[in-house]
């Protein structure tokens, strides 16, 4: 997944509105406009090169979320990696979310996805480690659905 899908997805799990995100970015001192935020919410259009969000910059996301719903460890603001790949991504969720094992194996059958916790664990390992895994596409995505859903169990209501 890119980082543009996993950004769109989670603006839309939480809600979060262009000032959410902005305070996010904040967070960590970072400065994006609405008009950033916009074309990183954009999906398909011609000019791709012009709104990637960048591997730093949606560390910065996902570490403004950890100090928005944690708080900052040590008063510090956390550094930023300068390359995500899904594990990453899915360990700072895991964090800024302050989820248990028990939590994202909900998330993930609600999206029709059933793991088992040893194979969740192995997501969440040291690279080089004898039972790391790496995250595929698709557990991040059901994860990232699972959230949605738990967050709007009623996303398209039927209107009578």
């Amino acid at each position: 997944m890119t980082n543009n899908d996993v950004f769109r997805r989670l603006k839309y799990a939480f809600n979060y509105n262009p000032e959410k995100i902005i305070l996010l970015f904040n967070h960590v001192g970072l400065t994006v406009t609405r008009e950033e935020i916009s074309t990183w919410l954009a999906k398909d259009t011609e000019e791709k090169e012009n709104l990637s969000l960048l591997d730093e910059q949606f560390a910065h996301f996902l570490n403004g979320m950890i100090i928005d719903n944690r708080g900052k460890k040590d008063n510090q603001i956390p550094v930023a990696e300068k390359e995500l790949d899904n594990n990453i991504v899915f360990r700072k969720l895991r964090i800024a979310l302050n989820l248990k094992d028990t939590d994202i194996l909900e998330f993930l059958k609600l999206a029709g996805l059933n793991f088992g916790k040893s194979e969740l664990s192995a997501f969440f390992r040291k690279p080089g480690h004898q039972h790391y895994r790496v995250c595929q596409d698709q557990v991040l995505r059901n994860f990232l659905n699972g959230l949605f859903l738990k967050n709007n169990p009623n996303p398209n209501p039927k209107t009578k």
